[in-house]
């Protein structure tokens, strides 16, 4: 699929990040766009931002979904067809996505589901609403968005991400899978699955948002107990920070995420989509990206030592795990809006 323009894509996840560039970088060539997220207002920045890009003709809608919730995909879905008026589509790039649940041992239940069912269910039933509208066209290409955290299950040593990195690793096997199966029965149909390393997105504000949980700077009491156990379980003293100052911390990781990434949204989108025209199936995004999947490859078996994680810091990457807050919510990618 070497041309975008008259071509239908949709996609998840648009309101910040990599989905608002992919969708901005899109609507530059003509793509028509299906796009969805669950804040409207992030949403609805996109969809302006594409209008201003996209040639005249160029059709564009914006729904708000909730892809974790199968009714709403579904929903999704059906107002795609009856507003593009249109049985078929050519491009589905699931990105939707949030970084909660790290301990599967600590954390709240309901905060590890929610992020396995925005991160792995928001894939699964997207490509079951969607999938036979690619089938239905003359060219297909469907789109993943899994991480690094989808073959190094970790932010580091002492800092568990359970929930993102099991909804990943689904995404990525699930995505090869698919790949075999479209080869056999819908070959005109391509699958990629994407693998970011650390880019530069709202992931951290959206998870938090996402999850019912107020901003850093107002945090609840017993949220911020529970994380100084959890940095002093780390090594990292906070009996002389107060509150008021760890708040700010947290703050201002989330933002440093952002904002001093190695890599940022707009490349990432660049990145994916070169990879769509030259019919790749397996996407690393970022020198960081393709660093660790190097090392994992070489040294599977030390991949969850201390020395994995400074042999990577010793090339120059991911050295602002050796920073990471817990309750930042801030995986080594941003896969998501």
């Amino acid at each position: 699929m070497r041309e975008f323009r008259g071509k239908l894509a949709v996609i998840t996840g648009v309101g910040t990040g990599i989905g608002r560039e992919l969708a901005c970088q899109l609507a530059t060539e003509g793509c028509h766009l299906a796009t969805c997220d669950i804040s409207v207002e992030n949403m609805m920045e996109t969809k302006q931002a594409c209008q201003e890009l996209a040639p005249a003709d160029t059709r564009i809608s914006a729904h708000q979904c909730d892809v974790s919730d199968e009714v709403q995909v579904v929903a999704f879905r059906d107002a795609v067809l009856r507003e593009h008026r249109t049985g078929h589509i050519h491009l589905l790039f699931s990105n939707a996505g949030i970084g909660g649940g790290g301990s599967f041992l600590l954390d709240d239940r309901a905060d590890w589901d929610k992020t396995f069912g925005v991160c792995w269910f928001g894939v699964y039933y997207c490509a079951r609403a969607f999938l036979p509208l690619l089938v239905a066209s003359s060219e297909g290409y469907i789109v993943n968005i899994s991480s690094v955290n989808g073959f190094w299950a970790t932010l580091g040593p002492g800092v568990p991400h359970t929930a993102y990195s099991a909804a990943k690793f689904a995404v990525k096997g699930f995505t090869e899978a698919l790949l075999n199966d479209l080869r056999s029965y819908a070959p005109h149909v391509k699958a990629a699955v994407v693998m970011p390393g650390h880019i530069g997105t709202s992931i951290a504000f959206n998870t938090r948002a996402v999850l019912g949980k107020p901003s850093a700077k107002n945090m609840a009491a017993d949220e911020l107990a529970e994380l100084r156990v959890r940095l002093e379980r780390q090594g990292i003293p906070t009996k002389e920070i107060g509150d008021e100052l760890l708040k700010g911390l947290i703050e201002q990781r989330m933002q440093d995420f952002r904002d001093k990434a190695p890599t940022s949204a707009a490349e990432a989108a660049t990145i994916i989509l070169d990879g769509v025209r030259n019919e790749r199936w397996r996407i690393l995004v970022g020198e960081d990206a393709q660093a660790l999947d190097r090392r994992v490859r070489e040294h599977p078996e030390m991949a969850y030592e201390p020395s994995f994680l400074s042999g990577i810091q010793a090339e120059g990457f991911l050295t602002e795990a050796a920073a990471a807050l817990p309750g930042a919510e801030s995986p080594p990618d941003a896969a998501g809006s």
